[in-house]
C-alpha cells in the first residue's frame, strides 16, 4: 500500500502524516507537481495523491500506468486537471466531494467585502501613518443584488451569507437545486441585473471562460466580480479591459487561469514573467489571494480524513464511494 504525494506542503505533512501511519498505508512527499515528465518519480507505487495545479493528462497518466500506479487520489473537489478519457480503463480517480463549503463561502465574502469598502488599502495606508480616508468611499450591500453562478454546497453557502446582509440573490445554474428556493434566472439576465456577481462553478467545457467580454457588456457598468472557484472560468485579458475601462468596479480573486507556476509558492525573489498577474497586482480595486479560500483547520481535517478513507477503501478492494470517471461524472458534482 503505497501512495506518492505530488505538490506537497508542510501543512500537507501535518495533517496527513498521524492517518497515513494509522490506516498502515506507506507514503512519501514530493514538493514536485504532478506533470508528464515527474510522474516517474511515482514508479512502484501503488497510488498518487494530488492537488489542484497537478496535472493528470494522457501523457502523465501513461507514465504513471507504466510505473504500476492505479489509483489518482485528489484531494480537492475540482477534477478539471483530470483527462478521464485517458484513465478509463487503467487507473481509478477518486476525489474529496465536500470538506468545508461554508470555509470558500466566508472567504469569497471577505474578499467582496475588501473590495467594495476598499479595506486593504485602508489598511496599507494606516500602516504608513496616513489616516486621510479620501478615495476610500465604499457602498452598503443591504439592499443590492448578488447574482451567484453555481448553486452547488458553496454557491448555497453564499447565498445564505448574502441574504444575512439583507442583499437580493438571484442565481444561475443549468442544473437547478430542487425545492431550493432560490432565485434562479437566466444567465444574461443574472449578468443584467447583478451589482456582484460571484462564480461558485465547476470549470467544464462549457463554463470556461464563462466571463468574457460579451458576457461582460452585458453587466452593469461598476459590477464587482469574485472568483473563489476555478481560474478559467474568467478570461484575464477581458477582466483587466473591464478593469480599464471602468465597467468592472473591483475585482476578488483567489484564483487566476495561470495560476500553475505560481500560486502556493514562494516567488518574493523571482521576476514575476506573467504580464496580466503583474497587472492584476498592480489595480488599486483588484484585491488577490492564492487559492486560500479553502484553508481552514476544519477543511484540511477533512481533506486528509475523506482522502486517506478513500485511500484505504481502495486498498482494501472496497466500493469507491467518491469515485469519478468518464461515464459516471455528475456535472454536480464538482461543487
Amino acid at each position: 500500500m503505497k501512495t506518492a504525494f505530488f505538490d506537497s506542503k508542510p501543512y500537507d505533512k501535518i495533517w496527513f502524516e498521524p492517518l497515513l501511519k494509522a490506516a498502515g498505508i506507506e507514503y512519501k512527499f514530493f514538493e514536485y507537481k504532478l506533470s508528464a515528465e515527474t510522474a516517474r518519480l511515482a514508479d512502484g507505487y501503488d497510488a498518487v495523491c494530488i492537488f489542484v495545479n497537478d496535472r493528470a493528462d494522457a501523457a502523465a497518466i501513461d507514465a504513471l500506468y507504466r510505473g504500476g500506479v492505479r489509483l489518482i487520489a485528489l484531494r480537492c473537489s475540482g477534477y478539471n486537471n483530470i483527462d478521464f478519457a485517458a484513465a478509463k480503463g487503467k487507473i481509478r480517480i477518486v476525489r474529496v466531494p465536500a470538506y468545508s463549503p461554508s470555509a470558500v463561502a466566508e472567504y469569497t465574502m471577505g474578499l467582496l467585502l475588501a473590495i467594495g469598502r476598499k479595506i486593504p488599502r485602508a489598511y496599507s495606508r494606516t500602516r504608513a501613518g496616513n489616516f486621510s480616508i479620501n478615495g476610500l468611499i465604499g457602498f452598503d450591500f443591504e439592499g443590492r443584488t448578488a447574482g451567484i453562478i453555481g448553486t452547488g454546497r458553496i454557491g448555497r453557502n453564499f447565498i445564505r451569507i448574502c441574504s444575512g446582509l439583507g442583499m437580493k440573490v438571484v442565481a444561475y445554474d443549468p442544473y437547478p437545486a430542487a425545492d431550493s428556493g432560490i432565485d434562479y434566472r437566466p444567465l444574461s439576465e443574472l449578468l443584467r441585473v447583478s451589482d456582484v456577481i460571484s462564480l461558485h462553478c465547476p470549470l467544464t467545457e462549457e463554463t470556461h471562460h464563462i466571463i468574457c467580454d460579451k458576457s461582460i457588456s452585458q453587466m452593469k457598468d461598476g459590477v464587482l466580480i469574485v472568483n473563489t472557484s476555478r481560474g478559467a472560468l474568467i478570461d484575464t485579458g477581458a477582466l483587466l479591459d473591464g478593469l480599464k475601462s471602468g465597467k468592472i468596479g473591483g475585482a476578488g480573486l483567489d484564483v487566476y487561469e495561470e495560476e500553475e507556476q505560481y500560486f502556493f509558492e514562494d516567488c518574493s525573489n523571482e521576476v514575476i514573467r506573467d504580464e496580466e498577474l503583474l497587472q492584476l497586482l498592480s489595480i488599486p480595486n483588484v484585491v488577490m489571494s492564492s487559492h486560500q479560500a479553502f484553508f481552514t483547520e476544519d477543511a484540511l481535517r477533512a481533506i486528509a480524513e475523506v482522502t486517506v478513507d478513500n485511500l484505504r477503501t481502495f486498498f482494501q478492494g472496497k466500493p469507491l464511494k467518491n469515485e469519478l470517471c468518464l461515464d459516471c461524472r455528475e456535472v454536480t458534482a464538482a461543487r
